[in-house]
């Protein structure tokens, strides 16, 4: 619901011309709102909402370090904007939490073959340092996408559909949403979100070659919420 929503809101934002503040702030407000309506009518619990705000503030560190080492810019002013970066978009990040947490929610999402702590939340911990540190050093993606693989090649997800149960490999799963991730990433270039260096004269196509990125980020983003669920089952 709130990345469909994200898109909306971007696409209202860039076909109206709204008044007394800029488009990202707008966007920022509107994101808020939802956020707000979401909790208040039990859509998502509070706990969904730490894992969500954990996910904001995640997010926005990335973005402020992204954007000023020039990898993408947002060329629009906003007065809620920090070290370039508008606020808004932490709710980028927070809304593939918000699907996660629906997703599990709403299909009884069940883990086999899960690996244990020590070694995902360690992997996870490298894979973000890694958007950082790859600056500066060797690009360590594909070591650790060959880490990934060896420590979930058995780990599956099922969840129900209508009382139908289906069981898929949890590397499939990061794969199929890494890529829809890129699918929504060029739906929002387009929409004028945000601009990677080639699209500052027209919009093009992201680079196919970005799905990699949003795949370890995706992983990222499940092995909080996963291991989050583990947790607090353990303690239940």
């Amino acid at each position: 619901m709130f990345p469909v929503y994200i898109f909306l809101c971007l696409g209202l934002t860039q076909t109206l011309d709204l008044p007394f503040f800029a488009r990202y702030d707008w966007l920022l407000f509107l994101c808020l709102l939802m956020q707000v309506l979401m909790v208040r009518f039990g859509v998502e619990s509070l706990d969904e909402l730490k894992v969500i705000t954990v996910f904001h503030l995640i997010g926005l560190v990335m973005e402020i370090f992204k954007v000023n080492m020039g990898s993408w810019s947002y060329p629009e002013e906003a007065f809620f904007k920090v070290y370039g970066v508008p606020l808004f978009s932490g709710f980028m990040y927070a809304s593939v939490a918000s699907y996660l947490c629906q997703f599990w929610r709403r299909f009884d999402v069940v883990l086999i073959k899960w690996p244990s702590l020590l070694l995902a939340v360690p992997l996870a911990g490298a894979i973000y340092l890694n958007f950082f540190t790859h600056h500066y050093m060797m690009d360590f993606r594909w070591v650790l996408f060959v880490l990934v693989a060896l420590t979930f090649y058995q780990a599956q997800l099922t969840f129900k559909v209508n009382r139908l149960y289906f069981k898929i490999p949890i590397l499939m799963f990061f794969l199929l949403i890494g890529f829809l991730i890129w699918i929504g990433e060029n739906i929002a270039t387009f929409l004028g979100a945000w601009q990677y260096p080639n699209q500052h004269e027209a919009w093009e196509l992201v680079h196919v070659g970005k799905i990699s990125s949003w795949l370890l980020l995706m992983i990222v983003s499940f092995l909080i919420v996963a291991n989050l669920k583990v947790v607090k089952s353990n303690l239940c």
